[in-house]
């Protein structure tokens, strides 16, 4: 261990990624965060669900574009609630979708607004229904007007009464025919006046 920690970053970026992939997690957890951040994308991939739980907050936060682009469903499996909450909003704006809803109910619910405000109009789209219903109405405010729009009819349905009545007016003003017609009669329902299209 002392001898890959003892690596520059520029050794550690020209590691194979098999080398990568077969350190133990002690030896990923004693790397710096400066090596973490060398990290080429193809050994960001190649790092297991367990070797990812050995990154902290600090080493999240050191990923750069490319890297938090490169992680995959593994690769966020295996990070703590901890390191998913670390992510930058610029970060989790280059998750992959197949990344984001690799992330648990329980962490999206536990994000914060400009977290959530940060996703990509094509995110929210691809979040499952089951992570778009589990968000806190202050999550579903912080959503802009493009990002529900981006909302499929099978997503829009799936909203429970009290997300619909989170919606702001101007996100309600953003919805398609479809999504309106994708309401169901509880969630037209919870519309207030105000909301009403």
């Amino acid at each position: 261990m002392a001898s890959i920690t003892a690596l520059t970053t520029a050794q550690i970026a020209a590691l194979p990624t098999a080398t990568i992939a077969g350190l133990p997690t002690a030896t990923i957890a004693a790397l710096s965060t400066a090596q973490i951040a060398a990290l080429t994308t193809a050994q960001i991939v190649a790092l297991s669900s367990s070797q990812t739980a050995a990154l902290n907050t600090a080493d999240i936060q050191a990923l750069g574009s490319a890297a938090v682009a490169a992680l995959g469903t593994t690769q966020i499996v295996g990070l703590t609630t901890s390191d998913v909450l670390a992510f930058t909003t610029t970060q989790l704006s280059r998750l992959s979708t197949a990344a984001l809803n690799a992330i648990t109910t329980a962490e999206l619910a536990a994000m914060s607004t400009a977290q959530i405000a940060s996703f990509t109009s094509t995110q929210i789209a691809a979040l499952t229904t089951d992570r778009l219903a589990g968000l806190t109405t202050s999550q579903i405010q912080a959503l802009g007007t493009a990002q529900v729009r981006a909302l499929t009819t099978a997503q829009i349905a799936n909203l429970t009464t009290t997300e619909v009545q989170a919606l702001t007016t101007a996100e309600i003003a953003a919805l398609t025919s479809a999504q309106v017609n994708a309401l169901t009669t509880a969630e037209a329902a919870a519309l207030t006046s105000t909301q009403a299209p």
